[in-house]
């Protein structure tokens, strides 16, 4: 158990800046996840604290203590890779029981905490059996094994399930969170996955472009993301987004899309927010698509349009349509509605869209923001 801290820690390649100037608090037996796209700075960042990567700038902490000159082998930290590595000539016991070996440790005590671990984790059964006998989940097990038989302060996890197939994926989401909790040891988990984020979580970090854009709990980081790069990033199908501009009509704002000949007036506290910004002008209208409501028939303030698209998900559609499609001054766009599978719509019918206007987000262009 760990409380671990990065603070203003920069890692560069050459001329390339992985790591910005980031600063994290990771809360003892917390399980932090570190999420963004491929080259955002995430892996690099965990393989710092692991001390596999020298940093330039800032300094990391366990236990406020810095760790910045010792070695990863004097940091008590164990690290799980995307690959398993197994020794493919020891048994799943010798396996685990590594790390204990190396470090000259007891042999009834290597066999105690081998057993109880392998309980643990539910592979006590395989404790003979090499790794050429095991599926992807049993030996991804193994590795898990091997790296909490150390009995580290935190574990750090990069990518571990990405070589698993679907249906392993999900069962090893929901195991490896109930390990956690019942283990109680500070987990940072790095991955491009938003689903293996927001369902395994306590705190979710997004990164892009070596810098970290939000750090909240999942479901802020869906329903409050900071900016246009979390709302997009995060949410399948992602979030709709519209130009928008503001107008001031008998002392109200009111927000009107550019691509239709709709408007909504802002709710007061929007309009304070507004306020404090006057310059600001061009805005970015962004509503998730479960908050986008279509009727087959025409209701007044609504938006008629034509079915572009109808993916069948099982228990939802997803609905495409297309906004601005005869807008003489600006590009058409694709529009996604998310809705239950009972909807019956057909591609090419007029459908009428809505919005909840509880549900809308409104950025800064520019800053790209939220507001």
């Amino acid at each position: 158990m760990a409380k671990i801290e990065l603070k203003n820690v920069t890692k560069c390649f050459g001329d390339v800046i992985a790591v910005n100037n980031v600063s994290i608090e990771i809360y003892d037996r917390e399980f932090l996840v570190m999420l963004g796209p491929s080259g955002c700075g995430k892996t690099t960042t965990l393989r710092a604290i692991a001390g596999l990567e020298d940093i330039d700038a800032g300094n990391i902490l366990i236990d406020e203590n810095s760790i910045n000159d010792l070695s990863p082998a004097d940091r008590n930290i164990s690290f799980v890779f995307q690959f398993y590595a197994l020794y493919p000539h020891l048994t799943v016991f010798d396996n685990i029981a590594f790390p204990l070996k190396a470090s000259r440790v007891e042999k009834t005590e290597v066999e105690r905490r081998v057993l109880e671990v392998a309980e643990t984790l539910q592979i006590d059964a395989s404790l003979n059996q090499k790794p050429k006998q095991l599926s992807g989940g049993e030996m991804q097990r193994v590795a898990l094994g091997r790296a909490m038989v150390r009995r580290p302060k935190a574990f750090l996890m990069d990518e571990p399930m990405s070589n698993l197939d679907a249906k392993l994926r999900i069962q090893m989401r929901s195991e490896l969170k109930r390990l956690q909790k019942k283990i109680e040891t500070t987990t940072v988990f790095v991955t491009h996955d938003q689903i293996e984020a927001m369902s395994m979580a306590d705190r979710i970090v997004v990164m892009h472009q070596g810098e970290i854009q939000q750090i909240d709990p999942p479901q802020k980081i869906y329903n409050q993301p900071k900016n246009l790069f979390v709302a997009q990033f995060i949410g399948s199908p992602a979030m709709n987004l519209l130009e928008c501009v503001l107008e001031s009509k008998s002392g109200e704002l009111v927000l009107s899309l550019l691509h239709t000949e709709c408007s909504f007036t802002l709710s007061e506290a929007i309009t304070q927010k507004m306020m404090q910004k006057h310059k600001l002008s061009k805005i970015i209208f962004g509503i998730r698509p479960e908050h986008v409501t279509l009727s087959k028939t025409p209701i007044d303030c609504q938006i008629e349009t034509n079915v572009h698209l109808v993916e069948y998900l099982g228990a939802a559609k997803i609905i495409d349509v297309i906004l601005g499609e005869n807008n003489q001054t600006h590009s058409p766009v694709f529009f996604k509605s998310r809705v239950h599978s009972s909807f019956q719509v057909s591609v090419g019918e007029p459908v009428w869209i809505n919005f909840e206007e509880r549900a809308i987000h409104i950025f800064d262009q520019e800053s790209q923001e939220a507001i």
